[in-house]
This record gives structure tokens, C-alpha cells and sequence, in this order.
């Protein structure tokens, strides 16, 4: 019997990897001479570096940069030497997750750090850079990961812009003579399943700036400075963006590798599943596992289950979660190539005991799984 184990992290408790270890522990009490095949996914959010290594056997690297607000943090980042690609995960960079609740800020924060692991990447020398674009703390169109790579955003004085979206209202010219030269030789993947256009009422700084610190009065602001920015790139690069889906992801930074770097936007999930060959791997299995700590109708959006479903429905192999919860409208999913999901608690548990005990509630319910599956094809 062969099983693929192809599920994403499960958040603040276990890794990709650990959730996919935890799951065949569980199946092999039940098939001890089952072929389990582990392909920890991830769907462009935290974790992706992660899985693509563990599945790669790529390196991870570290490098210095400035943080959102401009303090030094160092950043981790993938490098696969068998075919020169890079992984990036914005977020080591210019995350969240990096700065305090009580001192976000949407107006100030940079994705400068985010271009300087570019920069890292064709130091190493990248031929394809994969850019994973969840979970960041900014707001400023991507104009400070360009202004790293190269490019100067003068004001009417001609001196350089200050960090963040809001000072892009004052922004008169973009100078793009010292813009890295290596960038035209290298192709750049966005792995994000946001299709939000930069601006407007479903924008960027509309749809995500209050969550990164921004006021009614700035959402506004930072909307109208994205705007200004968009159209002064516009007339440099002789195109414009900022309508196309993507474009608003990650405060804009989808908008900046669209115009600068001319990166194409896949699935997060596609991305991995490429890189790991979830495709190959599924040819000729019996079942494949996935799961993700909340299985909900949002899983439709993207996520991590609803992109291997997808593969595995392609060679008729059925599918079932193992998820940490269970939410609202999930069965919306057996619709789309998912022919069962569980729950790994049994009763009443906080969720910080859920997530501690995850590794032997994991392998706990793939027994049972794997026990009923038995059961299911005696004569």
C-alpha cells in the first residue's frame, strides 16, 4: 500500500514536517509495511521555506537585513544548488510577527529587508527566486524592497524618500539607473493566494492596513500614496499594474514585483507542490493525507488541503484531512476532491493543550483512520 502524507503546518504547534512525521508514526501501527511518502506543503505562508527544504534537500541561509521598522533582524531563506533557486519568505524580513502589537505601524514600516534578501539571492547566484508573500507588517507598495534593489524615489527636492508608504505622497521621480542589473536575467515566482488590485475599496491598504496599525484617516492616506506611486512607476517602466490581481498583496509588494521584476503569480500551493513533486509522488497511491490546523470553507481560498486535493483528484486517488478544528462550511469541500476530514480532538480541550499534545493526537487519529479504512476493504 502506498500513502502520500502531504499536510501544512499546523500554527504555533507543529511544522509541516512534524505534523506529516506525527500522521505516519499513526499509519504504520495499522500498515507496518505501508509505503509513506512525506511531502510537508505549504501554501506560500509561514512554513513554505521549510517544507520546499525538507523536501529538497536544499540549505538554509541567514542574512542580516533591516527589519519593517528599520531595526536589524536576521532573515532565514532557502537556496536549492541543484537549480540555482532561491525561496524567500517576506515575513523573516518584514513581517508581523517582528514587530509588537502596540507599535505597528502602516504609515513607517518598509519591505527594505525583503530587497536586501534578493539582493542575497543573486549574490549567490539565483537564476529563479520564489517569492512567498503572507504575513507582512507593510504598507508601502514594495517601494522600499525596490529601493534596495537599486531604484531612487526622489522627492521634489531630489532627495531620497524617507521609509514607508506614507512618504510616497511626496515622491516627484524614481530613478532607475542604478536599478541591480542581475534582476533582467533572473525569473521571480509570487507565491501568495491574495488577488486584491493595489488600490481602491478592496486595495491594500483598505482590506489590510488596519490590521498592520492603520487608522480610518491613514488607510486612506497610504491609499492615495500607493496611487501616486503606481502612476509615477507607470510613466517610468512604460506599464501599469496596479489593477491586476495580486497587486495589493502584501501591502503592495505584489504590485512592485509585478511592474520592477515582471514576477508571475501562482497558488502558493501550486508553487510547493512543484517544487516538493507532489504530482509524482501521488502517481500510483492508494490514499493521500493531507491537513492543516483549521479546515474550514476558507480552505477553498488556496490552502494547503484544497491544492493537493486538486493534484490528487487528477490521477483518482481519494483524499482525507486530519485538521486541528473542523469550522464552518468545510464540507463544501467533498465538492472538490476531499472525500473525508477529521478532527483531532475527541472532546473538550483548550486549545493550548491541543496544541501541545498535537504530535499524539496526530498519530492517534491516523490509527483510527487507517483502522476504519482496513475495516472498509475486508470482503
Amino acid at each position: 500500500m502506498k500513502i502520500v502524507i502531504a499536510p501544512d503546518s499546523f500554527k504555533d504547534s507543529l511544522s509541516a514536517q512534524g505534523v506529516a512525521e506525527a500522521i505516519a508514526l499513526g499509519l504504520a501501527q495499522v500498515w507496518p509495511h505501508a509505503t509513506l511518502i512525506k511531502c510537508p506543503m505549504a501554501d506560500g505562508g509561514e512554513g513554505t521555506v521549510e517544507s520546499i527544504l525538507a523536501a529538497c534537500e536544499g540549505e538554509l541561509r541567514r542574512t542580516r537585513v533591516r527589519g519593517p521598522l528599520g531595526a536589524p533582524v536576521d532573515a532565514a531563506w532557502g537556496w536549492l544548488p541543484h537549480n540555482h533557486s532561491a525561496i524567500i519568505e517576506m515575513a523573516e524580513a518584514s513581517g508581523l510577527q517582528l514587530v509588537p502589537p502596540g507599535q505597528r505601524d502602516a504609515c513607517i514600516s518598509s519591505t527594505f529587508g525583503t530587497g536586501e534578501l534578493i539582493r542575497a539571492a543573486l549574490d549567490a547566484g539565483a537564476q529563479r527566486v520564489i517569492l512567498a508573500i503572507g504575513g507582512s507588517a507593510t504598507n508601502d507598495g514594495g517601494a522600499g524592497a525596490m529601493q534596495a534593489l537599486g531604484v531612487k524615489l526622489l522627492d521634489a527636492q531630489g532627495q531620497s524618500l524617507v521609509p514607508g508608504g506614507l512618504a510616497l505622497a511626496q515622491l516627484a521621480r524614481l530613478d532607475l539607473s542604478e536599478l541591480d542589473p542581475r534582476l533582467a536575467q533572473v525569473r521571480f515566482d509570487i507565491a501568495a493566494d491574495v488577488n486584491n488590485p493595489l488600490c481602491g475599496p478592496h486595495g491594500a491598504s483598505a482590506i489590510f492596513g488596519p490590521q498592520k496599525g492603520a487608522s480610518p484617516a491613514q488607510v486612506q492616506q497610504l491609499d492615495q500614496a500607493l496611487g501616486h506611486f503606481a502612476e509615477l512607476s507607470a510613466q517610468a517602466l512604460g506599464k501599469d499594474v496596479r489593477d491586476e490581481p495580486g497587486s495589493g498583496a502584501a501591502g503592495g509588494l505584489g504590485f512592485a514585483a509585478k511592474a520592477f521584476l515582471g514576477a508571475q503569480f501562482q497558488a502558493g500551493v501550486e508553487v510547493v507542490a512543484e517544487l516538493v513533486g507532489l504530482a509524482e509522488a501521488v502517481k500510483g497511491a492508494d490514499l493521500v493525507i493531507t491537513g492543516e490546523g483549521r479546515f474550514d470553507a476558507q480552505t477553498l481560498r488556496g490552502k494547503t488541503p484544497f491544492g493537493v486535493a486538486r493534484i490528487a483528484r487528477q490521477h483518482d486517488v481519494p483524499v482525507i484531512v486530519i485538521a486541528g478544528t473542523l469550522g464552518e462550511g468545510y464540507q463544501e469541500l467533498y465538492n472538490h476532491g476531499i472525500d473525508a476530514a477529521f478532527a483531532v480532538t475527541s472532546g473538550p480541550m483548550t486549545l493550548e493543550r491541543a496544541c501541545a499534545e498535537a504530535p499524539r493526537l496526530l498519530r492517534e487519529r491516523a490509527t483510527d483512520i487507517a483502522r476504519v479504512w482496513q475495516l472498509a476493504a475486508k470482503p
